[in-house]
């Protein structure tokens, strides 16, 4: 409520979380393969109101317990892989926990009564509905009791779901693959419409106007080498087309905000842009010594997540000024 003088409020442990959304008093997010609701209306004392076991099936990512495989360096271009061993080790989450940041998710209130994620988010709230995507699907909730989700019909989406943007009646994908557009005229059961591939990259995408920003990063488990912004023209929905590629170093998460448009650039910091025009983006500012994730451009100001830390800034004709910051560790 104060972006230049922020505090910690209180702190909600859930078991295997990696998505939240809110409307009004109700908190929801994921529990490993569960969806719970949480009251929210007294900060001091939430409470759990309810909870959907097993709805959201393939949700787990990578549990405590899970095992990951790293795969040596292999030239795929003239190697050919015949065999493999699989050798178990007990390492530090440090070690790995930059997997779990690519599914990180900022959630905050903005005016209204619904909260706006990042653009890393895998939870949606759009009217009277909660669509939540894991790796192959678009699970559908209807919320028009808060207190009481229904689970509704599935609907599959393909493979490597990562992030889910709404624009009006249609909701972007973002996938390991390309971006896919689904229509939600009737919102209980999203309608696919269309598809951008791009081949193999790490992928959360934001929609202003007629474009498309999708932010690709590669030189990681994502699968490609490349790193860049895609922007796309969707003013025929139904064909998406390439616009234009601008060269970044390791994007993460990206928003706009009128004619700005913000990139996480991840260690080469935070960057903001002037897209009035597309095919020639303007750089109005660079904050180059922050590691950056995601942003969540409110109406009055700009949240950005760093490496645990929440940073606030506040708009000005030509760029952003930092407000505050707040260690979340």
């Amino acid at each position: 409520s104060e972006p230049t003088n922020p505090r910690k409020i209180s702190f909600i442990k859930i078991a295997g979380n990696v998505d939240i959304s809110v409307k009004d008093n109700f908190l929801y997010a994921d529990s490993l393969t569960d969806l719970i609701v949480l009251d929210i209306s007294d900060l001091e004392n939430i409470q759990i109101v309810n909870r959907l076991e097993d709805v959201l099936r393939d949700n787990v990512v990578w549990p405590a317990e899970a095992e990951i495989f790293e795969w040596e360096n292999i030239d795929y271009e003239n190697e050919i892989l015949v065999g493999w061993e699989v050798v178990s080790e007990r390492r530090r989450v440090q070690d790995v926990e930059q997997r779990f940041v690519d599914l990180a998710l900022a959630e905050a209130n903005d005016a209204g009564n619904t909260g706006q994620g990042g653009s890393l988010a895998r939870f949606k709230i759009v009217g009277d509905y909660l669509y939540a995507v894991d790796s192959h699907t678009i699970n559908v909730f209807g919320i028009s009791d808060l207190a009481n989700p229904q689970d509704m019909e599935d609907v599959y989406a393909g493979f490597d779901i990562e992030t889910i943007f709404n624009s009006g009646d249609h909701l972007f994908l973002g996938s390991m693959r390309g971006m896919y557009i689904y229509d939600i005229t009737t919102p209980e059961t999203p309608t696919f419409v269309s598809e951008f591939q791009h081949g193999t990259a790490c992928d959360p995408v934001v929609v202003d106007g007629d474009y498309a920003y999708v932010t690709l990063r590669g030189g990681n488990n994502c699968g490609a080498l490349e790193s860049g912004l895609f922007i796309v023209d969707i003013s025929t929905i139904m064909a998406p087309e390439l616009k234009t590629i601008y060269p970044m170093d390791e994007p993460f998460g990206l928003g706009v905000k009128d004619e700005k448009l913000f990139i996480c650039d991840g260690a080469s910091g935070l960057k903001v842009y002037d897209k009035t025009n597309v095919d020639e983006l303007v750089l109005l500012d660079h904050f180059e010594d922050i590691v950056t994730f995601d942003v969540i451009p409110l109406e009055d100001h700009l949240l950005m997540v760093g490496e645990e830390v929440l940073y606030q800034y506040e708009y000005l004709p030509t760029g952003i000024n930092l407000l505050s910051s707040l260690d979340l560790d």
